[in-house]
């Protein structure tokens, strides 16, 4: 598939959140790859959250399945040495408020340190969990809303200096074969 062209920040970052709802999909029906249902959940939810007929879900749900998961990393499940860490780094404007906190064990915290989540998996090849894109998604479209950057251009948000890596939000998804909701075997 052509990569999908975007003028506004909002398309951009509306359709890796339907891209996401599309793979959540298929991945907990145990899905090798894409269907036609697949592409009808994300076209129909990019089209409801353009239209602003349809919302991203509450990050309340995020964190009372946060509460629910095991208190592992979140980015390898390891259960020893575990500290906070913030999916949007505080040295780049991430927030001190318990959205913005996962758990992470030593290594992991070092190595992310202060990159961008995305940043920082495309660096070792992998891709993140489902749940854990999920809340970054979230706590980015929450702030460029707040910002009043939704309707800003995307040539002009590339501008900007963001608490986010503008161009490590996955546009495209690996197949679902590929992917996991969360690091150890959940059904949300």
């Amino acid at each position: 598939m052509a990569k999908k062209e975007f003028t506004l920040l909002s398309e951009y970052l509306y359709w890796s959140y339907a891209n996401l709802a599309m793979a959540h999909a298929a991945v907990s029906k145990n899905a090798e790859k894409y269907i036609q249902i697949s592409y009808i959940i994300r076209a129909r939810l990019f089209k409801g959250l353009m239209q602003q007929t349809m919302n991203i879900g509450s990050i309340i749900d995020d964190e009372r399945l946060k509460m629910k998961l095991p208190q592992i990393c979140s980015y390898c499940g390891s259960a020893d040495n575990l500290s906070v860490d913030h999916l949007i780094p505080k040295f780049k404007g991430g927030e001190e408020t318990g959205d913005n906190f996962v758990w992470a064990c030593r290594q992991c915290n070092s190595s992310k340190n202060k990159t961008d989540l995305m940043e920082w998996y495309n660096k070792k090849g992998t891709f993140p969990t489902l749940l854990l894109l999920r809340r970054y998604l979230k706590i980015i479209i929450d702030y460029c809303i707040k910002s009043g950057l939704m309707n800003i251009s995307l040539d002009e948000a590339r501008l900007l200096t963001l608490p986010f890596n503008l161009e490590s939000i996955p546009q495209v998804y690996p197949k679902p074969s590929e992917l996991k909701l969360w690091i150890t075997e959940i059904k949300v």
